[in-house]
């Protein structure tokens, strides 16, 4: 069963350079600019994955509960994993994502 832990603080997108703040609603997991993330967490906002590699976004989906779903691959050690989308994110590199992926 998941578990889950606030854990809303900014931080520097490793990625693109950009600081992201933190959401206000949930735990921010991702660069709202160019959408790519660490591989930090087990259960959501617990940053207890030791891997810690870099997510790149090579997927979305859409889910009638969740609405934008980002579908990542670790560089480092290869996992797939997905997040919702943040109301904050870049909806043109959503589209871009979307695109890619096809």
């Amino acid at each position: 069963m998941k578990t889950f832990v606030k854990n809303d603080s900014g931080f520097v997108c490793v990625n693109c350079g950009v600081a992201v703040p933190p959401l206000g609603i949930t735990s921010r997991d991702h660069c709202n600019a160019c959408l790519f993330g660490l591989h930090v967490d087990i259960n959501p906002g617990d940053r207890a994955n030791l891997c810690r590699g870099i997510l790149e976004p090579v997927g979305v989906s859409v889910s009638a509960k969740k609405g934008y779903v980002i579908c990542y691959c670790c560089q480092s050690c290869g996992a797939h994993v997905s997040n919702k989308s943040a109301t904050d994110d870049n909806f043109e590199a959503i589209l871009a994502v979307t695109k890619n992926s096809r």
